[in-house]
């Protein structure tokens, strides 16, 4: 039986870990005991709570409850009760997923302590150091024993930086086994994107039809923490929205909607509110997937969105000047714009008169996650 304890503390995590949580538990339960550490990084209910029980995850077997804080103060307490957890409960493996703090705390902290990393969507890189997720990418992967990419790109990134799969078994720190093996969002959109409609009223509830609505998510710091771009990103919204006649529905992040009505202009903010623009809590992973697949078009700043924006085949403009799934943007059915409202402008023309037709399988087969436990089994276990 391997002992391995998975570090998750973010709402992209959470969703990412429902897909090898649930192959532990229906496919290798006598093989695989699953320890799920939940560092509290993300603490609201709409962000925490409800993913659990909507994925069926399992319950955490601790909160570490280290809240908000500035990157180096959040991390520091991760690692230090990270650090006491391993202590004590001695895994042979930790997992970690994505980019956020809490992946890079549980690499460094059981890397520290010589228990090995297994890092899930390793290799994606933005090349952009300036974006914390790109620092904590790059960090997570050099200290990872194992390392599962979803694209070929990532896996060309870990070679170019003199990342290369070593055969030997068990793998380590120093001789890591590297492999290219789909992506567990698409798991998951196959395994829950028919329970999702069969559950979600989301549409009813904002009184929305399918396929004539905008979708807008925005979360990066970059974005909500600087006034500037905030404006523009938003008057472009209100301008698209105005323009087209379609409305526009904004699942707002906690850190945005905090800052919309102190950095936004009092006459901006008044007309989102009065226009055909929707400002709504966060919402469910079913109702987010039900919002994805029935858009006219999605606008975001998010990497888990922009791949399911790819799923559901629907035009995406991300609202960043560069993206760590480049294969996307490779294709057309995605465009960079940047805080740019001329650039949005464009992009959102631009898939009007020519809607994106291609959408290659660039995410795997839909079967990362049952890869991902074979290969910690026959590589570390």
């Amino acid at each position: 039986m391997m002992h391995l304890t998975t570090v998750v503390g973010a709402r992209p995590q959470f969703i990412k870990a429902a897909a090898v949580s649930r192959t532990v538990r229906k496919d290798f339960p006598l093989q695989i005991n699953e320890r799920i550490i939940h560092t509290g990084q993300h603490y609201d209910r709409g962000m925490s709570e409800v993913f659990f029980d909507e994925l069926q995850i399992p319950k955490p077997d601790v909160n570490l409850q280290v809240g908000s804080h500035g990157h180096g103060e959040q991390t520091a307490r991760m690692i230090s009760r990270l650090e006491n957890e391993f202590h004590c409960n001695a895994p042979d493996a930790v997992l970690v997923y994505g980019d956020t703090n809490s992946t890079l705390a549980g690499a460094l902290a059981a890397s520290k302590l010589h228990i090995p990393v297994i890092h899930v969507e390793a290799g994606m890189r933005s090349f952009c150091k300036t974006m914390p997720e790109e620092i904590n990418r790059i960090l997570c992967d050099h200290v990872s024993s194992l390392l599962f990419t979803p694209t070929p790109t990532g896996l060309n990134n870990l070679k170019m930086e003199g990342l290369v799969h070593h055969r030997q078994i068990p793998n380590d720190i120093d001789h890591p086994g590297i492999f290219h093996c789909g992506d567990v969002m698409y798991d998951n959109c196959l395994h829950f994107h028919s329970i999702a409609e069969k559950n979600s009223h989301v549409l009813v509830e904002f009184g929305l039809q399918p396929g004539e609505y905008h979708l807008v998510t925005l979360h990066r710091p970059q974005n909500t923490d600087d006034p500037e771009r905030l404006t523009r990103i938003f008057a472009a919204i209100l301008q698209l929205t105005q323009s087209s006649g379609r409305k526009t529905i904004i699942p707002l992040h906690p850190r945005t909607s905090m800052l919309l009505k102190k950095s936004l202009p009092l006459n901006l903010f008044s007309r989102l509110q009065a226009e055909n623009c929707i400002l709504a809590l966060p919402v469910p992973y079913f109702d987010m997937l039900v919002l994805e697949k029935n858009a006219h078009l999605i606008l975001t700043d998010s990497g888990g969105v922009q791949k399911e924006a790819y799923f559901f085949r629907k035009p995406c403009i991300i609202l960043r000047a560069e993206t760590e799934w480049k294969e996307i943007t490779a294709t057309g059915s995605a465009i960079l714009a940047d805080a740019d409202p001329e650039m949005i402008s464009r992009a959102y023309s631009r898939f009007q008169s020519s809607p994106p037709q291609s959408f290659p399988p660039i995410f795997g087969d839909g079967l990362a996650a049952p890869f991902i436990c074979r290969t910690i089994l026959e590589n570390l276990g």
